[in-house]
């Protein structure tokens, strides 16, 4: 099949940022097929623009076999340029996907992921003029993000107006992938399906997580290896690698080391706006059990966190709905390492806890967090074994290349039905 898979944010492997189109993509590739990824031009995480001319509204590129497309669109700093650069890539996706059809072949299928709707949006609206099926990926649910979050309410104008664009959305498309185990209860919670009287058919509901390529886990981790005595087997070492912003709450894990103990040292790896604050807490609370490690490269991180003895999934419990699960691919990457992880909040569809791997608190403060951490130190040799087979045991459930065979199978399953139907008429 020749697949176009639409994702603002798509980023290529060998750049920071979201990488799930390029992963599925190579193992679509070893399959037979085809696949192009349309992106925005600005690469948020990576704060790069692929096109700094002003002529033309888009460049091609290929990245390991896989077409690229960049949409011309501008960076931003603040929220309204944001705003502005999400409104270019949906209006400019459109005319770009009619100018790249003059040299290219027209795609069997359509991805269009979120997490904004204007993608989606977007995608429908080509697959539509084209005659081709378009599948909704939704990596996040907009607006519930910003129900929860505070920043608008439900039953407001503005809210109730969002419902029913998504509520549209959902509809009109040909299948949905979500990417946790729970999120088809959206939809029974808005009772959008058909057994609610709803629109939505949920049999074209397809469940399709983030993961982590397991190889290619194993192979970084053998070739980037880090002289760090705070890794030492003798240490009972906590890990957390990420980003240290105020939604990501890491003093959180300054207030455990007051509680864990005193052979337990947590290592907190990233950079962010929090660093300095941080660090000023370590001084002024004499906090020995903690120490910032500083900004680590990706390619350095599947082995720090194959050396720690437990990882920490650190969030923030109130502004994020965690009761349909998770799918970060941070989880993922925690699990491919082999060691046993905490979670700081109580999610539904519980993996770590299911597979027995690891630990979740629904109390979110640093004396229980300490609590697991001391929990997990003191299990017998046995029982942490088990903790950590366990762990890479469900890590090779979610690998890469597992998942995509399923996305194939479901892209191939939409791709027939669409004929089909369009047979009959």
């Amino acid at each position: 099949m020749n697949i176009w898979y639409l994702h603002h944010y798509a980023t290529p492997s060998s750049i920071a940022g979201l990488h799930r189109p390029f992963e599925f993509g190579k193992y679509f590739l070893e399959e037979g097929n085809k696949l192009t990824v349309f992106s925005s031009s600005y690469l948020h995480y990576a704060d790069k623009n692929m096109i700094t001319d002003e002529k033309g509204l888009y460049i091609e590129k290929n990245y390991d076999g896989i077409d690229t497309v960049f949409v011309k669109t501008c960076g931003y700093g603040s929220g309204v340029q944001r705003v502005k650069n999400m409104a270019q890539f949906y209006l400019r996706l459109k005319k770009v996907a009619r100018a790249y059809l003059k040299t290219h072949d027209k795609p069997d299928v359509i991805i269009a992921s979120s997490p904004h709707p204007l993608t989606m949006m977007a995608g429908l609206k080509i697959a539509k003029k084209l005659g081709v099926p378009c599948i909704c990926e939704v990596r996040d649910f907009w607006p519930e993000v910003f129900f929860t979050g505070g920043k608008l309410k439900e039953k407001g104008l503005i809210g109730r107006i969002l419902l029913a664009g998504e509520k549209s959305i959902y509809k009109r498309s040909d299948a949905l992938v979500f990417l946790k185990e729970g999120d088809h209860t959206y939809i029974d919670e808005h009772k959008w399906g058909l057994e609610d009287g709803g629109p939505i058919n949920k049999a074209k509901c397809f469940y399709i997580n983030n993961g982590v390529d397991v190889k290619k886990f194993d192979l970084r981790k053998e070739e980037n290896q880090v002289a760090d005595d705070d890794l030492d087997d003798s240490i009972f070492s906590v890990v957390y690698c990420g980003a240290i912003r105020p939604v990501n709450n890491v003093g959180l894990l300054l207030d455990a080391a007051k509680h864990v103990d005193k052979d337990v040292r947590i290592l907190i790896y990233g950079n962010g706006n929090c660093v300095d604050e941080l660090k000023e807490r370590i001084n002024k609370e004499n906090l020995t059990a903690v120490k910032m490690k500083g900004y680590i490269d990706n390619k350095f991180i599947p082995y720090v966190l194959s050396k720690s003895k437990v990882n920490v999934l650190n969030y923030s419990a109130e502004k994020y709905n965690w009761s349909r699960g998770n799918s970060s691919n941070k989880m993922f990457e925690y699990l491919a390492s082999g060691k046993p992880i905490i979670s700081t909040v109580k999610m539904g569809y519980d993996i770590l806890e299911a597979n027995s791997c690891g630990l979740s608190t629904e109390k979110c403060d640093g004396e229980n967090i300490a609590k697991l951490i001391n929990q997990i130190k003191n299990l017998s040799s046995q029982e942490y074994d088990q903790m950590c087979v366990n762990a890479r045991k469900v890590a090779l459930e979610y690998d890469m290349p597992i998942l995509a065979k399923k996305y194939l199978t479901a892209i191939q399953s939409v791709e027939q039905k669409y004929k089909e139907k369009g047979e009959k008429k």
